[in-house]
């Protein structure tokens, strides 16, 4: 029988990606909770055997905006108190901090588009391993500071704090390993205004995805094979 994987979406483009593949050779059945669609409060915080918390164009300081934001923190929150295997991308990675008690605010630029990572002496013993030396994708203007108790694993010139995890149960991301390049026009277009306003072009965006996607996504999928293997 298999177990269940819930993700948590903001904005549909920004889904599971490549990552999806992954899942069932590795036990789980997916389903999404797409948020301003689904009630959060009705999702039971521990019952899902994995949850991911994905990507989206808010903040976790905008919660008097987007009030949804401290009842994902909350239902975050009695997760990790479970110590329920739990996997945060860019705003979802942002949630955890917050839910951890570490800082997340802007960083004063916007780090958008592919650029490779440096691992730290523990991100190179980690399931980041695999994207040593790959491109990934960046694309956001908030970082979180690392919680208590996690350890770092990653960094860029641009973002001194790109990944973390707590324990065993918990990796938090930055930047976005699960992204598929064949969908990444639905980036470009969804998210046109951000870039007009950061003066990137989307060509060059689109370019490194077609260069650069088929090795983030075959890397990215060993990564978070690796990691389930882990947990399991």
């Amino acid at each position: 029988m298999l177990k269940t994987a819930v993700a948590i979406r903001h904005v549909y483009f920004e889904n599971l990606g490549a990552f999806e593949a992954v899942l069932q050779p590795a036990g789980y059945k997916l389903h999404y909770h797409d948020v301003g669609i689904h009630d959060l409060a009705a999702l039971d915080p521990v019952e899902p055997d994995l949850l991911f918390i994905l990507g989206g164009p808010v903040a976790v300081y905008e919660s008097a905006l987007y009030p949804f934001l401290l009842e994902e923190q909350r239902l975050i929150s009695a997760r990790l108190r479970a110590n329920r295997p739990t996997v945060g991308i860019c705003l979802g990675a942002q949630q955890i901090a917050a839910a951890l008690g570490a800082k997340v605010a802007p960083v004063g630029q916007k780090e958008i588009g592919f650029a490779p990572l440096t691992l730290t002496q523990d991100g190179q013993k980690s399931p980041l391993r695999h994207l040593a030396g790959v491109p990934v994708l960046h694309w956001h203007g908030d970082a979180f500071e690392i919680p208590p108790d996690a350890t770092n694993l990653a960094t860029t010139l641009k973002c001194t704090n790109q990944a973390f995890t707590v324990g065993a149960s918990v990796l938090a991301v930055q930047f976005h390993p699960e992204v598929d390049a064949c969908g990444m026009e639905e980036w470009l277009i969804g998210h046109a205004f951000e870039l007009a306003d950061a003066g990137i072009d989307p060509r060059t965006i689109r370019h490194d995805a077609n260069r650069y996607g088929p090795t983030l996504r075959d890397a990215g999928r060993r990564m978070l094979a690796e990691w389930l293997a882990q947990v399991n």
